[in-house]
């Protein structure tokens, strides 16, 4: 999975001549807390509404509400905008795009493409639904098992050989390390009345089932 084909394209942005009033009307039309600044097709900055209430004249003024917007009308977007901007290429894959955002702490993050023109914005809740979709949720009735297994060569052969010989299709087979010596597995399957067979079977080879739940 790629970055290009989970981002949202064509994401709304400003340019850095844009004044503040301009830039704040568009944030509260689209509900956005963070847009960024494109000009001519490039990106250079992005800004957050905590950065318009920076420079916002107090909800106390005694200015008048034409005050008010002539004293917003004479700043720009580049006078409050962040000219460092943490991007992600289109080419990228959805985990380093994750990775990113956990390493830095951000919700969102600019798409750009090998010119470093703006292609689209991903943001932590298309990772989510990534997430979502990778867990087969939502979908049909599935049943998920968690097991714990040794970290060692042929272990994911074994298990999948042990379902495709009981006619149990796997529908996802996720890995988690747990420590240099153990990995959780969690595996999604297609019902089937032959389960307690393998479950049996996976038991009596040594394998761990420590969650089993019907998902639907």
């Amino acid at each position: 999975m790629f970055v290009a084909t989970r981002m949202t394209k064509h994401p709304v942005s400003v340019t850095s001549d844009a004044t503040i009033q301009q830039a704040d009307r568009l944030m509260k039309k689209h509900k956005f807390h963070r847009m960024i600044v494109v000009d001519n097709g490039k990106l250079v900055g992005y800004f957050s509404d905590r950065d318009i209430m920076r420079v916002a004249p107090s909800p106390a003024t005694t200015l008048s509400k034409f005050e008010i917007r002539s004293l917003l009308d004479k700043i720009s977007v580049r006078d409050i905008m962040h000219d460092k901007v943490i991007t992600v290429n289109e080419d990228a894959t959805i985990e380093e795009a994750a990775l990113i955002m956990y390493q830095n702490k951000v919700g969102g993050l600019p798409v750009i493409s090998d010119v470093g023109a703006v292609v689209g914005i991903i943001t932590a809740t298309d990772i989510l639904k990534t997430f979502i979709e990778v867990m087969g949720l939502p979908g049909g009735e599935k049943t998920r098992l968690t097991l714990e297994v040794d970290n060692k060569v042929g272990v994911m052969a074994d298990i999948t050989k042990i379902f495709a010989d009981n006619g149990i299709n796997i529908d996802s087979f996720i890995t988690c390390k747990q420590n240099s010596q153990r990995y959780e597995l969690v595996v999604r399957l297609d019902d089937n009345s032959a389960l307690n067979d393998v479950k049996k079977i996976l038991e009596q080879r040594g394998y761990k089932i420590v969650h089993a739940v019907h998902i639907g």
